[in-house]
C-alpha cells in the first residue's frame, strides 16, 4: 500500500471538505444576508450590509486552499496558511464567546456553531498534514526536485 498516495488523498478530502462549508457558507451570506442578520443579532440594512461583508471575508479567506487542495505537498506554505488561518478563527471565536455578555443566546449559538467547525477543521488539517509529512517519499539528493513536486531543479 501507498501510504504517501492515501495520505495525499485524505489531505486533499480534509482541505475540499473545509473549503466547500466556507465556500457555501460565505455565498450564502452574500446571497441571502436577511436570512442569517438575526443570528448574529442585528437587523435591516446595515445588518444585511453586515452579514454580506463576512460572507465576502469568508471567500477571500479562502483564496489559498485551491492549490493546497490540488497538492497539498509542493504548496506546503499555503496548507501551512490555511492552518494558522484555521488557528486564528478559533482563537478569535473563543475570545469572542468568553468575552460575551449573558443574554445574546442567538450570538453564542452562531459562536459556538462557528468555533466547532474552526475547530474540527483546524484539527483535521493539522492531523494530515503531519501525516502528509511523514509518509513523504524519501529521494536522495539529486532527485530532491522531483520529490518536492517541481518539475526542474532550483538555480
Amino acid at each position: 500500500m501507498n501510504y504517501h498516495r492515501a495520505a495525499l488523498w485524505v489531505t486533499r478530502l480534509a482541505l475540499a471538505a473545509v473549503f466547500c462549508f466556507n465556500v457555501g457558507c460565505g455565498l450564502a451570506f452574500v446571497a441571502r444576508p436577511e436570512a442569517y442578520a438575526p443570528s448574529f443579532e442585528v437587523s435591516g440594512v446595515a445588518g444585511e450590509a453586515l452579514v454580506r461583508g463576512i460572507g465576502i471575508l469568508f471567500l477571500m479567506w479562502n483564496v489559498t486552499y485551491p492549490l493546497a487542495i490540488w497538492n497539498p505537498w509542493r504548496y506546503r506554505w499555503l496548507f501551512l496558511i490555511v492552518i494558522v488561518q484555521q488557528a486564528i478563527g478559533l482563537a478569535g471565536e473563543a475570545w469572542m464567546l468568553l468575552t460575551l455578555p449573558p443574554g445574546h443566546a442567538a450570538l453564542a449559538t452562531t459562536g459556538w456553531r462557528f468555533a466547532a467547525f474552526d475547530g474540527g477543521g483546524f484539527v483535521a488539517m493539522l492531523v494530515t498534514f503531519i501525516l502528509t509529512y511523514l509518509t513523504r517519499p524519501r529521494c536522495p539528493q539529486r532527485r530532491a526536485a522531483e520529490c518536492w513536486g517541481r518539475t526542474r531543479p532550483r538555480r
